[in-house]
């Protein structure tokens, strides 16, 4: 199925059509690097023959579980895209370095990148405080700066970080779309916040105020790090708070149930989706708890976001294709939504790379995104909001119940934009991927 042509920003330049052959192995499309019938090295980080691509993530430290899989989910897909001919006879390397969620570590690991791998772009780099430490200098180095993991509005900043780019929605837009639905749905709830103590908390916070401003009774924050969240939940509890808004990662979803457990408090939970994984949250309250807590129950009714498929829902067509790539792949363990959401991003990098040309520059590659991006067709439930103004990723998701290892759906898909723009249901149709399981797509001219 295809998208509505309704999109919220941007046209696809008219360009030569490709068959899926010449888009994703093939030698003869156009596009950057002046059309060239032959590979070139034409940029840093590429050659005839390959394309290097670089990242860091968690891969050891508090941060690690869950996050530490993203990148075999991206390796998986790179591995299945390089099988079947690569992006335009190229193909990619994927580099990814441990910065222990440190961002004293992430600006070596990227220097090291940029500096001695010499990769020709930069994708998925993991976490607000860690990407904020090294924007600056990949900006100016010139080094496009694609898909952050992260949903801060930091990366949607065209004058000061034109080569950077978010990919999920934000958590502004987020918390519009929780603060609606409670407003909706609890209207006479007592809503307290708990809030990571950065620009996640605070921009998932001003989201939902626009709806929840007078139920709001309480708001705590919490320093990551600091595993003793006893006061933050005792004051919640204190305030009268029976509906409580979670925007914090998946440990601090563990140790907010643990001790809202111990303290006898059973609020309606509700949780952004990047501390919502049931399966990672149902390990880490085994851990926290010592085995007196064995599973995900704690988090039955919990509500939630989703904004991708999820593998709870096997039928789905995304999910199919990520499971027999994860399978082909021969890496160990199961397919998990972080490795899906690594193989998400991988296929937008894959779209990307093909709308760039078949010789790109870096400045191909970030003008491909301003053109193209916004009517990419993916995994995504909403529009990308990418133009030459906005470097905004996803434009809504859904509202779920958590129940056991999955979820259940409570609304459609809701897409908005960040300051007072409406919230509206999408009217565009689920894209499913194409029978490759890669995309096709046309150059930029």
């Amino acid at each position: 199925m295809t998208r509505s042509s309704r999109r919220l920003v941007g046209l696809v330049a008219a360009a030569t059509v490709a068959s899926t052959l010449a888009a994703c192995g093939g030698g003869d499309s156009g596009g950057g690097g002046g059309g060239s019938e032959e590979n070139e090295a034409s940029d840093v980080g590429i050659t005839e023959d390959t394309i290097r691509i670089g990242a860091h993530y968690p891969l050891t430290g508090v941060a690690a579980p869950g996050y530490s899989e993203i990148p075999t989910g991206v390796q998986a897909y790179f591995d299945y895209v390089n099988a079947n001919g690569g992006v335009n006879g190229r193909q990619i390397e994927w580099i990814y370095r441990d910065d222990a969620y440190n961002p004293t570590n992430t600006s070596q690991v990227v220097n090291q990148l940029v500096l001695e791998d010499e990769v020709f772009a930069i994708m998925g780099g993991l976490g607000t405080p860690t990407h904020n430490a090294v924007t600056d200098f990949l900006n100016s180095e010139g080094v496009p700066d694609l898909f952050v993991a992260s949903g801060s509005r930091l990366w949607d900043d065209v004058e000061e970080k034109p080569t950077t780019f978010g990919w999920q929605p934000d958590y502004e837009i987020e918390g519009k779309i929780i603060g609606q639905y409670v407003a909706e749905n609890f209207p006479d709830a007592k809503v307290g916040l708990f809030l990571q103590g950065d620009d996640f908390g605070e921009d998932g916070a001003a989201g939902a105020k626009q709806y929840l401003e007078d139920q709001i009774v309480a708001e705590e924050t919490y320093v990551p790090g600091n595993t003793d969240v006893r006061p933050q939940i005792s004051a919640l509890q204190a305030a009268g708070a029976d509906l409580v808004l979670g925007f914090n990662v998946p440990s601090y979803t563990a140790l907010s149930q643990l001790t809202a457990l111990q303290l006898g408090y059973d609020p309606q939970w509700f949780y952004s989706n990047v501390g919502s994984d049931p399966a990672l949250v149902g390990s880490l309250l085994a851990r926290f708890s010592e085995g007196a807590v064995s599973d995900a129950s704690l988090l039955d009714g919990v509500l939630t976001t989703e904004y991708i498929p999820t593998v709870d829902t096997p039928d789905n067509p995304w999910i199919q294709l990520y499971q027999r790539v994860w399978e082909e792949s021969g890496q160990e363990g199961e397919l998990t939504n972080y490795r899906a959401y690594g193989m998400s991003q991988a296929y937008t990098m894959v779209q990307a790379l093909q709308a760039a040309g078949q010789n790109p520059t870096r400045d191909d590659l970030v003008a491909a995104v301003e053109q193209a991006g916004a009517d990419w067709e993916g995994p995504g439930f909403a529009p990308f909001r990418y133009s030459e103004d906005r470097h905004a990723g996803y434009s809504g998701m859904l509202v779920s119940r958590i129940a056991g290892q999955g979820s259940e759906e409570l609304t459609p898909v809701l897409v908005t934009d960040n300051g007072d723009a409406e919230i509206e249901e999408y009217d565009g149709e689920a894209a499913t991927p194409p029978e490759s399981g890669i995309p096709d797509e046309e150059p930029v001219n």
